[in-house]
């Protein structure tokens, strides 16, 4: 087991998962806070680095494309201060990072974990029911429905059409954008009645955001109704499936491997390290580490 913990937050890592928890201290963002405790499986992972700097450092989780339905919401756009895989190093925790780093990174390596996209989230999104006061009105999600309700600031358009109820059903995705210098952000939902976009200013699918400290408290809404939209992967892939016809040329399927002794696959894995070590892909430091942990579990 792998554990550093700072006033940013404490992560704990045992081996299948990283159990990310956010610090209490002030200067931690309202949106880490309100997401609370995330379990991140090692399965989900594509990466992890620490950078040193000269007050602090920073220790960075890189998630698998598809993995993750808050990433998937809010585009990439999350900034430093509400991104919850990142974490602030104090300078005389940096050895612990690198052991941290260390250990994560032999644990990829020992199990196989490729870096590519998945095609199923392996997270399982924020809780609900949520409900979020920002910009021009409140969203509500209880995981069936969304329930959007306009404040005094609305425009008279959306003020006057009242409060908003989405379905689930009727919803084909959700968009979360900051704002970004003058340009305001906005919490958007595609339906299927409505594909046509008009400024989030007066979309009565969408909330304006202007700025202001709740503002990426929206992404927890956007993200728990991606949690519960079909996955992208299986989006883009359903119509190839539907174009595909039969062919005689198709190679059958191949068969399930069978199960390996766990021995025999940890003297290959031993081996592989090997030929790594040798090809120069792996260091000495990194090629002594992962060849005790696979000693050890032998």
């Amino acid at each position: 087991m792998a554990e550093i913990i700072q006033k940013d937050g404490t992560w704990v890592f045992d081996g299948d998962a990283l159990r990310l928890t956010p610090g209490r201290d002030k200067n931690v963002s309202l949106l880490r806070r309100e997401l609370g405790e995330l379990l991140v499986p090692l399965a989900a992972l594509a990466g992890i680095s620490f950078e040193q700097g000269k007050k602090s450092g920073r220790l960075r989780l890189r998630l698998r494309d598809g993995a993750d339905p808050l990433l998937h919401a809010t585009g990439g756009r999350l900034t430093e201060p509400h991104d919850p895989y990142q974490l602030l190093v104090e300078s005389d925790r940096y050895g612990v990072a690198e052991y941290f780093v260390d250990e994560v990174r032999n644990a990829l390596l020992l199990d196989r974990v490729p870096s590519g996209p998945v095609d199923a989230y392996l997270l399982p999104g924020p809780s609900v029911p949520l409900s979020v006061s920002a910009g021009d009105g409140v969203a509500s999600f209880d995981g069936e429905r969304v329930r959007l309700e306009w404040k005094w600031q609305a425009e008279d358009s959306k003020s006057a059409a009242g409060p908003r109820t989405l379905p689930l059903a009727d919803i084909v995705a959700v968009e979360w954008q900051p704002t970004v210098g003058l340009e305001n952000g906005h919490l958007r939902f595609t339906v299927r009645a409505a594909p046509s976009k008009v400024p989030p200013k007066y979309d009565p699918n969408a909330v304006e955001l202007w700025g202001f400290k709740k503002d990426p408290l929206m992404a927890l809404v956007a993200a728990a109704v991606q949690a519960r939209l079909p996955h992208p992967a299986a989006r883009t892939a359903r119509p190839a499936l539907q174009d595909a016809g039969p062919s005689e040329e198709s190679p059958a399927p191949a068969p399930a491997p069978a199960a390996e002794d766990d021995h025999d696959a940890l003297l290959r894995r031993l081996r592989e390290l090997g030929e790594l070590h040798r090809s120069g892909v792996l260091t000495d430091e990194e090629f002594t580490l992962a060849k005790q942990a696979i000693l050890k579990r032998m």
